[in-house]
């Protein structure tokens, strides 16, 4: 039987949590995750000698990752908050702030910022420019397969055409390789596992809330993103 005091411990404890992300962007994000993840291990795997039918797999997950972005952007566009990751002079200014901060030459603590701050507006921008090259270079290069729904097509562009496709499809690869590192080692990072289970279940806690955004510039009571 449920105690008075375990109710009012668990209301309390709902009322301390602010929502960061919501449902639908947190399954965006694992599936994106899990389709990166794919993609990286069919594409690099083969080279180490692995041997599976990694070009079906391949394609398949692309499909899967290009069908979520294109999710993703029109929901950012007509269902969120489309200045949320704009970068503004503010956003300079408490950049500076820190570096000062870091080095002992400000006294008092960088400005606090809205719901995510410059590095993480920085990343997302990054990543997104790497993603919407892989998908517009791996949308090409699907005419050089035979899928279900059509038939191969190598000579669709000249060979020059395709070594630029290729360039440009490999270099975005690794260079998110090198972006989901990063991303990994920041997530488990002690004093960065409160962002990390906000995209697990969604919520920080007030005190996070209040530790780490300026609730000027983050409304949470009117936040729909």
């Amino acid at each position: 039987m449920t105690s008075p005091n375990s109710v009012e411990d668990s209301s309390s404890s709902t009322e301390d949590r602010i929502i960061r992300h919501k449902g639908l962007d947190r399954v965006y994000h694992w599936t994106m995750a899990l389709s990166v993840f794919i993609l990286m291990g069919t594409s690099f795997l083969p080279i180490l000698g692995l041997k599976f039918p990694w070009v079906t797999v391949h394609w398949v997950a692309g499909v899967v990752l290009s069908i979520i972005v294109v999710i993703h952007i029109i929901r950012a566009l007509f269902w969120q908050d489309r200045t949320a990751m704009g970068i503004g002079l503010a956003d300079i200014k408490r950049a500076m702030q820190s570096i000062k901060w870091v080095l002992r030459s400000r006294t008092l603590p960088p400005d606090l910022p809205g719901k995510y701050p410059l590095l993480q507006k920085l990343y997302h921008h990054a990543i997104a420019a790497l993603i919407l090259a892989l998908i517009g270079t791996g949308g090409v290069m699907l005419a050089k397969i035979d899928t279900p729904f059509w038939q191969r097509n190598p000579y669709m562009l000249s060979a020059d055409s395709w070594g630029w496709i290729y360039v440009v499809h490999d270099f975005a690869a690794m260079a998110v390789v090198s972006m989901v590192l990063i991303h990994i080692y920041f997530g488990i990072r002690p004093e960065k596992l409160w962002i990390t289970r906000s995209m697990l279940l969604g919520w920080i806690t007030r005190s996070d809330y209040a530790k780490h955004h300026d609730p000027d510039l983050w409304v949470q009571e009117d936040d729909q993103t």
